[in-house]
């Protein structure tokens, strides 16, 4: 049973009750309610644990079992998990509070925190992984600069098909770089880092003119919103624009309901990588509901139009709205604001 501002809620589950005090300590003391960096490196931190898995037994790992937390020594180390232990540092001393496991602890988080981002789908949430018992070994996470067949190659290899990477890769709407550029950071990768929204598959297929910083990173392409602080990934260019694809990614463009629902169906399998189902039990009733969203659909960038398109599917191309005004001005912190220091 648990008790919340004087009112008791009763779970579902008994089991489950130790996740609601967990949530409430988790919003309150690393995502403060928001969509902010916080959200945006531990969604980062859900992917590189359940991603330590491999059914041809190539790499070591148990998926999602907490590994990135367990051995933090060695994983944070692994030249693919740059900038990792900022989030493993922040859960890593609730696993001393809350009597939850390691893999549980970074699943569950990751669900709560991205509930905070507006159009984000409430994910589901299953408890009862146990704690690792082995490292990940490097090179399960795919990188930037990886070829398409290798990231397929490597995704394969631990369980998911080409559609549904494109699916997981709807978590990089609110997500920011700090490694591949490292003259800049938190350097976002669509005009709206702070919205669940589907801007990021279309703007990932708008023609690249330079980049935002320096020039020469590896894994980096030309962004067309290179002026406004956009980044693009070399394998967001790769992927949005081959056969294999080049189609799931443009289906998502202005596609909302579509795009929730690829990502919640794609982040259930991730998250009990390597488990086995049986064993788990359902806990998605102590995620919160996320914040409502307003916007339904995608939009050229002021500055930008249908003319940039670099369009690789032969499905028609939906009709999307420009919007009006000067060149976009992409938002530094989740309350709109372009001053960074106002919300780090």
């Amino acid at each position: 049973m648990v008790f919340k501002f004087g009112v008791t809620i009763v779970a579902l589950a008994a089991l489950c009750c130790v996740f609601y005090a967990l949530r409430d300590d988790l919003q309150a003391q690393v995502f403060n309610n928001q969509c902010g960096e916080d959200t945006h490196e531990v969604l980062r931190l859900t992917f590189h644990d359940a991603i330590g898995f491999s059914k041809s037994g190539k790499f070591k790992g148990d998926g999602a079992d907490g590994s990135m937390i367990l051995f933090d020594s060695i994983e944070t180390a692994f030249a693919n998990n740059a900038g990792i232990d900022d989030s493993v540092d922040a859960l890593k001393p609730f696993l001393k509070t809350h009597k939850v496991s390691a893999g549980d602890l970074i699943q569950f988080a990751g669900a709560v925190g991205v509930s905070n981002c507006p159009g984000a789908p409430r994910l589901q949430f299953l408890a009862g992984r146990p704690n690792a018992t082995v490292a990940a070994s490097d090179g399960t996470v795919p990188a930037p600069e990886d070829s398409v067949d290798k990231i397929l190659a490597r995704m394969a290899d631990a369980g998911f098909t080409p559609a549904e990477l494109i699916h997981l890769l709807a978590s990089h709407t609110v997500a920011r770089s700090d490694h591949i550029d490292r003259t800049i950071q938190h350097v976002p990768f669509d005009t709206t880092p702070f919205t669940f929204d589907t801007q990021i598959f279309l703007e990932v297929l708008l023609k690249g003119n330079s980049v935002p910083g320096t020039s020469g990173n590896v894994g980096e392409a030309l962004s067309p919103l290179w002026k406004e602080g956009e980044m693009r990934l070399q394998s967001y260019f790769a992927l949005a624009r081959d056969k294999r694809t080049a189609c799931e990614w443009q289906a998502m463009v202005g596609n909302q309901k579509l795009m929730q629902k690829n990502f919640r169906t794609a982040m259930a399998k991730m998250a009990i990588t390597g488990q086995d189902r049986r064993r788990l039990y359902d806990c998605s009733e102590a995620i919160p509901q996320p914040k409502s969203f307003i916007k339904k659909s995608a939009s050229f960038p002021a500055g930008t139009n249908a003319k940039d398109l670099q369009q690789a599917c032969a499905s028609p191309f939906p009709t999307l709205a420009t919007d009006a005004g000067k060149p976009t001005r992409i938002p530094a912190c989740p309350d709109g604001s372009l001053d960074i220091t106002t919300c780090l």
